[in-house]
């Protein structure tokens, strides 16, 4: 028997609705790995409109998207020079393929923004870095959006070496310039929360004109926000703040910071985005039996209830676990629960075939071997 039968219908139409609008950030891949569909993600929880533009440029939603001042309850660790790919949806389910619309042209960026603690920290507001950016590149004849689709959704970027270690939020931004001209420049954005590993323990002591406020980074009447695609005068002016590149050393520690709180625990058996399923209490008798039953689905109840568009393919996976010690219970097996402790088969689709370069590696490259010539120097 399933309890959530008539549920899933309603997700499932819920989430398919998505495919109807544009594009959402979904996915975190750290070093080529997927850290599960929205984990340690911050995205839009209504699937119905969680592909849609941002509203207006003065919204907190600029941030990090509606719903993306709430923290979600993993922070995904990645080390200094660690690969972050941010995977967009047309539909966050993956229930078709698609990454955004090919009449969405537009330019890209990556902001960056260390909080103290990610549970209360303010996501819209100051304290906001460019890391990079790209419009349109004149040598291949395409703008950000294009290469994104060339690439399956997927946006590769390289932690800086001169990013202490810490909480941080990654944000990547899309705009759409498809109706720029008539006052429409559409902006898609969501949030990532990364906790970077690092021995980078100096301050970061960002130059007014480089440090933003979101909202504030960009104005409505911005020149890259009006600019016209189809009879357009290159180069285009990006808007938002001159992404930032310090000038100096920074100063290290021995020791790597390691990440406090966050963490998706060890023991979990299954995730589906920011829930995990553990396993429930022994039973020796009718009444534990029944009783672990009971706490098994109030976790599916709490899994299903809080999957974010990307879906819940693995609610249904545990409440198959659930059904599994009802029919013991119900056959009068009363020592359990069965498969006990054993992990279960995620159901999310499948990974891509390739993940791209960063769009920094160059740069990257350059700070970590300017990075351990100094090391070596001061050991020498």
């Amino acid at each position: 028997m399933k309890h959530f039968s008539s549920f899933l219908v309603g997700v499932a139409t819920a989430f398919a609705a998505g495919g109807d609008a544009h594009t959402a950030f979904t996915t975190l891949f750290i070093n080529g790995v997927s850290q599960g569909d929205g984990t340690c993600v911050r995205m839009s929880n209504d699937p119905q409109t969680c592909t849609y533009p941002i509203a207006g440029v003065d919204s907190n939603d600029m941030a990090c998207g509606v719903d993306g001042n709430q923290p979600v309850a993993f922070t995904c660790p990645a080390s200094t020079g660690g690969k972050l790919t941010f995977e967009w949806r047309t539909w966050p389910d993956a229930e078709q393929p698609g990454s955004i619309d090919i009449s969405h042209k537009g330019p890209c960026a990556v902001y960056a923004k260390q909080v103290q603690d990610m549970t209360k920290d303010s996501a819209a507001g100051p304290g906001w870095i460019k890391l990079w950016d790209e419009g349109y590149d004149e040598s291949s004849g395409k703008w950000c959006t294009e290469k994104l689709i060339d690439n399956n959704g997927l946006l590769s970027f390289d932690i800086p070496s001169f990013l202490p270690g810490g909480y941080w939020l990654f944000r990547p931004e899309l705009l759409a310039l498809h109706d720029a001209d008539k006052g429409d420049p559409q902006f898609y954005t969501g949030c990532s929360q990364i906790y970077i590993e690092s021995d980078n323990t100096a301050a970061l002591n960002v130059p007014a004109e480089y440090s933003v406020s979101i909202p504030g980074h960009v104005k409505a009447s911005d020149p890259g926000l009006s600019f016209n695609i189809y009879s357009p005068k290159f180069p285009y002016p990006m808007p938002g703040s001159k992404v930032y590149k310090p000038v100096g050393s920074t100063s290290t520690s021995s020791r790597t910071q390691k990440q406090p709180k966050g963490l998706v625990p060890s023991n979990y058996l299954i995730k589906n985005a920011n829930w995990v399923g553990l396993e429930v209490p022994d039973y020796s008798t009718e009444a534990g039996c029944w009783a672990s039953s009971s706490a098994c689905f109030d976790q599916a109840k709490t899994c299903y209830d809080s999957a974010p568009p990307s879906g819940g393919a693995n609610c249904h996976v545990w409440e198959n676990k659930c059904d599994d010690i009802m029919a013991a219970c119900t056959a009068g097996n009363f020592k359990g629960p069965p498969n006990k402790g054993q992990k279960l088969q995620s159901k999310e689709p499948a990974p891509p075939s390739s993940i791209p370069d960063a769009v920094n590696a160059g740069n990257s490259r350059k700070l970590r071997a300017r990075r351990a010539r100094a090391m070596a120097l001061g050991s020498s």
